[in-house]
């Protein structure tokens, strides 16, 4: 558990490294992840930025277990109050750039919502919403698949962390597949169901027309984990400027399966 005295960034594993006198980035993993799933882009990144990495609480890098308290994360608004207190230690004042994989998308925006001077971008990788499929929504997943999901996780962890990465990154590409194999493996049982009983029956579509920062959104042409229609959905709600990039490369994990393409249009993004 954080003590009173101990800081969330030493907790949380936050470090900052490249080029201090050029724009910040704060890279941010999904689910199941930890900062090493930026490992293949940081080259690319830290000779031209400077870069702000950290491990959720969830995470299996994380060094306290008890960290994770199921109740305070039971929705995204105490990750987003995480990342507020991370982005105040760093004193990083406002001049930096969010880029949320998956799930850390949506918390990058909350927290843009109650801190809108905390960055003056946000790019949302793979992101989405709500995972479920409504009447008028398609959010890529019916009510009996999330619920196998669970099943899956609390029946037989060991054989889900081996399965679900296949299924989120393209097959071509077994060096990240067992990257992500590496991440899950990490993690406790109990809390991997509890953050996917988190993200997975989340729903903060009503919070993007709340976001009023420059937005982009950054997809791949197969995801099967959030499907097309997402990112169009996103960029129709935001009320900030919002431009959709489509990488070329299959899966949930850009920054794994096209590294090269992430860092360009990061660039382009930027203006570099």
């Amino acid at each position: 558990m954080l003590t009173e005295k101990e800081l969330i960034t030493t907790s949380m594993n936050a470090r900052i490294i490249g080029t201090s006198d050029k724009e910040t980035i704060i890279l941010v993993h999904g689910y199941g992840g930890d900062q090493s799933v930026w490992d293949k882009v940081l080259p690319g990144l830290t000779a031209r930025y400077q870069v702000v990495l950290f491990d959720w609480c969830f995470s299996g890098a994380v060094k306290d277990p008890d960290l994770y308290d199921p109740v305070r994360y039971s929705c995204y608004d105490a990750f987003a109050d995480d990342l507020i207190c991370v982005v105040d230690e760093l004193k990083l004042n406002g001049s930096s750039v969010f880029v949320g994989h998956s799930m850390s998308g949506m918390i990058g925006c909350i927290a843009s919502i109650k801190r809108p001077d905390l960055f003056h971008r946000l790019v949302l990788v793979t992101s989405s919403p709500r995972y479920l499929n409504i009447e008028d929504y398609q959010g890529g997943f019916e009510m009996s698949q999330i619920e196998q999901l669970f099943s899956s996780i609390e029946s037989n962890f060991d054989e889900w962390t081996q399965n679900f990465p296949s299924t989120t990154i393209d097959s071509s590409d077994p060096l990240s597949i067992k990257k992500f194999q590496n991440c899950l493996q990490r993690m406790k049982p109990d809390v991997a169901l509890s953050v996917a009983k988190t993200v997975f029956l989340s729903d903060y579509r009503y919070i993007l027309n709340q976001v009023m920062i420059p937005c982009d959104i950054i997809h791949t042409r197969n995801d099967i984990v959030v499907p097309d229609s997402v990112p169009k959905y996103m960029k129709s709600k935001i009320s900030g400027k919002c431009e959709v990039h489509i990488l070329e490369t299959e899966g949930h994990f850009p920054q794994l399966t096209a590294h090269i393409q992430f860092v360009e249009v990061l660039d382009r993004i930027l203006g570099i």
